[in-house]
């Protein structure tokens, strides 16, 4: 028996839930569609959750292409369909990755070792440069923050998922929250062990009375655990925090069946989230806002 899952029409952070709340019942055996047809916009989050996902099923699944053909040729342009093409069997029609201007900043990078990360890092930081000065209005400083952001999140992969994973950056206008402020955002997906995992696999590990995913992120991003024991380590998304915060960014982080956001005052979000539908290791997104007048410095 096949089943299918079916990808909203807007796939974000939030609404990717929706696509795992569907593939909980679904055994990791078992025949899959990933259904995308109908869906018109993903953020990076959305996209490089997607590939996770194909990094999870033991049979390779398949995946139908945005039937719209600006959306499949922007998803094109981002690089997702070079990478599904390892991951799903592909239907429908696949358009050619096109040069020119667009808002993505990295399109959808493989990371599995600290080599792609300072890749990644290098790659980016002139791009950044302008973007963030430039669209963001970001003082010059704010680029050298950016730069460790995104090689925090991404060694993050190397150093505790045991497994690859994907980082995107995109800029574009934010129309939710911001009232058609820009934004730029990573996103880091892997479907490795999870900060649970992570944790529990240090020395010496004692478990809570309260111990479970919720937990496990409430100890590495609030209050910079780590399960290594040399000084200083476990500081990385502490650093990111503090980044963010300075410069009124968000930062989201989901792992095993939990979430926590560190949320700046244009978002409502939840702070914590509880008893998700279970995926494999961690979804990281950072989230940075046009300065405008009486934004923070």
């Amino acid at each position: 028996m096949t089943s299918v899952i079916t990808v909203p029409p807007s796939l974000d952070d939030h609404s990717f839930e929706q696509v795992l709340e569907q593939l909980a019942s679904v055994p990791r055996d078992a025949k899959l569609v990933v259904d995308a047809r109908h869906t018109r916009w993903a953020s990076p989050y959305g996209l490089t959750a997607l590939l996770t996902l194909g990094q999870t099923r033991q049979e390779r699944p398949s995946f139908t292409v945005p039937d719209t053909e600006d959306t499949a040729s922007y998803w094109a342009r981002t690089g997702f369909f070079t990478h599904a093409d390892e991951l799903y069997d592909l239907h429908g029609s696949v358009p050619k990755a096109r040069g020119g201007e667009s808002s993505v900043l990295l399109e959808i990078t493989p990371i599995t070792r600290s080599d792609d990360v300072h890749n990644v890092v290098g790659r980016i930081q002139q791009k950044s440069q302008q973007i963030l000065s430039k669209e963001l209005n970001l003082e010059a400083k704010a680029t050298v923050g950016f730069a460790m952001t995104l090689s925090e999140i991404c060694q993050n992969i190397v150093e505790h998922a045991g497994c690859g994973g994907w980082v995107a950056v995109q800029t574009y206008t934010w129309r939710k929250r911001l009232a058609n402020r820009r934004v730029v955002v990573i996103a880091v997906c892997d479907a490795g062990s999870g900060f649970r995992q992570s944790l529990e696999s240090a020395p010496g590990f004692v478990r809570s009375d309260r111990w479970d995913d919720a937990a496990a992120l409430e100890a590495t991003v609030v209050r910079g655990v780590s399960r290594f024991r040399d000084p200083g380590r476990g500081q990385g998304i502490k650093g990111v925090r503090r980044y963010l915060s300075r410069w009124d960014g968000k930062l989201s982080v989901r792992s095993g069946t939990a979430k926590i956001a560190i949320l700046p005052g244009w978002d409502d979000d939840l702070p914590l989230a509880e008893k998700l539908a279970p995926f494999p290791g961690s979804q990281v997104q950072d989230t940075k806002p046009e300065r405008v007048s009486g934004s923070p410095r």
